[in-house]
């Protein structure tokens, strides 16, 4: 079965704690992307920042996105999931925390993103159907 390190999306990059919600915004905009994840100064991946993030608790409570900090919205440890870890992991990491994407750690450092994209190129499709359902009920 494929691991992460197989399917992610190499060179994932982060937003850094101390950027702006603007500026995590207009990477995501740069990238095509609806998530980056939040590193500290010390390159350790301290939580995810979503495009959903910035509309629902910035932009909707009238917060300013030039000064609010990516670093404001980490929250518990981030889930992740090991660059030698199995597909079948991957699903049932995602099942679990009902998320669509994963950052890949190989040690401490961040290495890659997979999402359920990739996932779906790289699985048969039943067990995509399952994390679907998994992941988009409420």
């Amino acid at each position: 079965m494929k691991t992460a390190r197989e399917i992610m999306t190499p060179s994932a990059e982060c937003v850094r704690v101390d950027e702006t919600v603007l500026d995590a915004a207009g990477k995501m905009a740069r990238l095509d992307v609806g998530s980056l994840p939040i590193c500290g100064t010390d390159d350790r991946l301290k939580g995810m920042l979503t495009d959903r993030d910035i509309v629902v608790k910035v932009l909707a409570r009238g917060k300013d996105p030039k000064s609010c900090q990516a670093g404001e919205f980490v929250q518990g440890e981030a889930v992740t999931i090991g660059a030698d870890d199995d597909a079948r992991e991957i699903l049932g990491t995602m099942a679990k925390h009902k998320v669509r994407r994963l950052p890949v750690i190989d040690g401490h450092k961040l290495v890659g993103m997979v999402a359920l994209a990739d996932v779906a190129r790289a699985l048969p499709d039943a067990p995509v159907g399952d994390l679907m359902d998994a992941v988009t009920s409420d």
